[in-house]
């Protein structure tokens, strides 16, 4: 990631959160230690944060806390192209009529384009998707409890959701912060505890994940693969993924991103 890439990141980490560690910021960037403490050094300097033992915070910290995490406003400019090219295809499997659960996120956030035009029954806790799909289409639109986290654009409840228990979904479509063979990887305890409830309620999971999730690693497991219906991913997926799916018995679904901005679906 490049040097502005990067500041642009740590930057937005801070103003989410009280404090955020050097070992946080290089998960977010990909980075060593020694580019990060680089990093917050020349930004404190600049006056843009403050250095603290162990990590930065902001000049002015946020009076509501932030989840782990990149930023939504980061991670939509990652892997555009293939979180299209994905999304149009998981957009293909729903059927009108059907009632469908589609977790905040930015490749999930890409469905919401292929959607209105169908007549579904959508639970989100992503804020995005409710708004565009309640001004740019006829679906039907739920949405849970709780409080808007900001910077992930998601609405979550410490007490669990009501709404959500009573929600029965054909599939669930889901991103993540990273996929292995010990499961399905997300980087916030609350917003693993969200997504459990959430994945309770439908048939089948469907992950939607470009090919750099295969990379990405949190202590926090959401589910194993056993509970996974299918991978929609891109054409960037190594060959060790592909066998560790095969494996698992979870069905490859690779998105093909064309020049003309038209994706094909092949499945594994």
């Amino acid at each position: 990631m490049h040097e502005t890439e990067r500041h642009r990141v740590i930057l937005s980490a801070v103003q989410g959160r009280p404090v955020v560690t050097v070992p946080e910021l290089c998960d977010m960037t990909g980075s060593s230690e020694a580019t990060i403490r680089r990093d917050i050094a020349a930004l404190h300097v600049q006056g843009k944060l403050r250095r603290v033992r162990g990590g930065a915070e902001a000049i002015n910290p946020p009076a509501q806390g932030g989840l782990m995490g990149r930023p939504a406003s980061v991670n939509e400019t990652l892997n555009i192209a293939q979180k299209r090219a994905i999304a149009r295809v998981a957009a293909e499997m729903c059927n009108d009529g059907e009632p469908i659960i589609i977790n905040g996120g930015t490749t999930t956030y890409q469905m919401v384009h292929h959607l209105a035009g169908k007549r579904l029954s959508v639970f989100t806790n992503s804020f995005a998707i409710a708004e565009f799909l309640i001004h740019n289409s006829r679906n039907s639109v739920v949405i849970p409890g709780g409080t808007i986290y900001r910077e992930q654009n998601v609405i979550l409840s410490p007490f669990g959701g009501v709404v959500a228990s009573h929600f029965y979904a054909k599939r669930m479509f889901i991103g993540c912060q990273g996929i292995g063979a010990h499961g399905l990887m997300e980087a916030d305890p609350m917003l693993v505890q969200s997504e459990l409830g959430l994945i309770g309620q439908a048939d089948e999971l469907i992950v939607l994940a470009d090919s750099s999730k295969f990379s990405g690693r949190s202590s926090l497991i959401l589910c194993g693969l056993d509970r996974i219906a299918a991978v929609i991913t891109d054409s960037g997926i190594r060959d060790e993924d592909r066998q560790m799916l095969e494996t698992a018995g979870v069905r490859l679904i690779v998105a093909e991103a064309t020049a003309q901005a038209h994706t094909q679906a092949t499945v594994a």
